[in-house]
């Protein structure tokens, strides 16, 4: 399952990267290889956030039948961890580095300043990349046993 839920990891968030960029001031002003360098750099550290949330929530939250047991624990625990995260990113790297800005069309989260976009991200592809994956609806990862 883990090897399934890594590539949707991968496939997923690199599809949302691309959809969310007219979010971003990046998608107006910056020359198609940096914009394509950004997805890249993106979609490469969302799936090191998706399998450091999920290993953290497995060690925190799991058991050895994992999938079996405690399936929406640990995928609650990942979800939020990932979420959690985001929030700080995306505030160090709009307010403290100024290392992306949002476009005008990026709706905020009152109250935090992230945008919803990369929020939202983070609470609907975890549960449902692991939901998919243990219900073996995604299976694109290689069998080598």
């Amino acid at each position: 399952m883990l090897r399934h839920y890594l590539l949707w990891t991968v496939s997923a968030h690199l599809v949302w990267e691309v959809a969310q960029l007219p979010l971003y001031t990046l998608w107006a002003e910056a020359p198609a290889r940096d914009i394509a360098f950004a997805v890249l750099h993106c979609t490469g550290g969302d799936v090191l956030i998706a399998g450091a949330s999920l290993s953290l929530a497995l060690v925190v939250a799991g058991r050895g039948d994992w999938p079996g047991a405690r399936f929406w624990r640990v995928a609650a625990l990942a979800t939020a961890i990932g979420a959690g995260y985001t929030v700080y990113s995306e505030w160090l790297n709009t307010g403290v580095r100024a290392a992306w800005t949002y476009a005008d069309a990026m709706p905020v989260v009152p109250g935090l300043g992230t945008g919803l976009s990369p929020l939202a991200q983070w609470l609907v592809l975890p549960p449902l990349g692991l939901w998919l994956c243990r219900r073996g609806l995604w299976r694109r990862a290689p069998d080598f046993t």
